[in-house]
């Protein structure tokens, strides 16, 4: 039995300066969802969460956001950028930086509570960063800068998580580790995680969705390799994680 959305977008185009970035999306996220998106660069996956949080408007379409419109909902939604979005060479504490993400709560000239203390100790310990809290945030690594932006989402108190490519330039170890944590975090929320690896987040997600400009979506994280070739415009050799193990066979050149 299905829960009812919390986020549908119905036929949403995205147009800049004549140049069609989303092109007729059709999208449902459950309260149970942990949704994978994948694509390449410049496919529109980082406009697709503009459009869910509100900051961009789209050309043509309807968007709902627990049955609001994206703008008023938004407090409801914690937002993970991309590392190169956020200046972390700006002189501030691991603690300053998460306790910002209380401003939806307190304002921003209002003094914070205890309770908005005990959110961010609560969410640093969550994230696995307590003991760092005193740290300057330009000198941890950035794993740890990840883990920190996504404390500073978790305080806010989000009943939806997004996250826009959240291990790019994160090691290995560092990489299975975050998702290991989001693996916890759908346990209480649901979450949409956008990426290039196609064979990490495979492991975690429960459905992925293909974006190319075009979204492709079965409601599940199975991907057919005709919709891989289509969205990344070659022959893609797909290693599906999981049981039943299976391996899509290479594909040939075409002459």
């Amino acid at each position: 039995m299905k829960f009812e959305q919390i986020v549908e977008l119905k036929n949403v185009w995205v147009n800049f300066d004549g140049f069609v970035v989303l092109e007729g999306i059709n999208l449902s996220i459950y309260p149970d969802d942990f949704l994978g998106i994948i694509g390449p660069n410049g496919g529109g996956k980082t406009t697709l969460l503009r459009v869910i949080l509100g900051l961009i408007n789209p050309s043509q379409g309807e968007v709902k956001v627990f049955g609001d419109t994206p703008v008023r909902a938004r407090k409801f939604v914690g937002y993970v950028p991309q590392h190169s979005q956020f200046d972390f060479e700006f002189p501030i504490s691991v603690w300053e930086v998460v306790l910002m993400g209380r401003y939806r709560h307190t304002g921003v000239f209002k003094k914070y509570t205890e309770k908005d203390y005990k959110v961010v100790k609560e969410a640093l310990e969550r994230v696995g960063m307590v003991n760092l809290k005193d740290r300057q945030v330009g000198k941890l690594s950035k794993g740890q800068q990840q883990r920190v932006l996504l404390a500073r989402a978790l305080v806010s108190e989000p009943k939806l998580l997004l996250l826009d490519e959240p291990t790019a330039s994160v090691d290995v170890h560092m990489q299975t580790e975050f998702y290991e944590l989001l693996d916890e975090l759908k346990k209480k929320m649901p979450i949409v995680l956008v990426s290039h690896d196609i064979g990490a987040i495979s492991v975690f997600v429960d459905k992925i969705a293909c974006l190319n400009r075009k979204l492709f979506y079965h409601d599940s994280k199975e991907i057919k390799s005709e919709e891989l070739i289509q969205i990344y415009g070659c022959p893609v050799e797909l290693l599906a994680h999981g049981v039943p193990h299976r391996v899509l066979k290479k594909h040939e050149d075409k002459k």
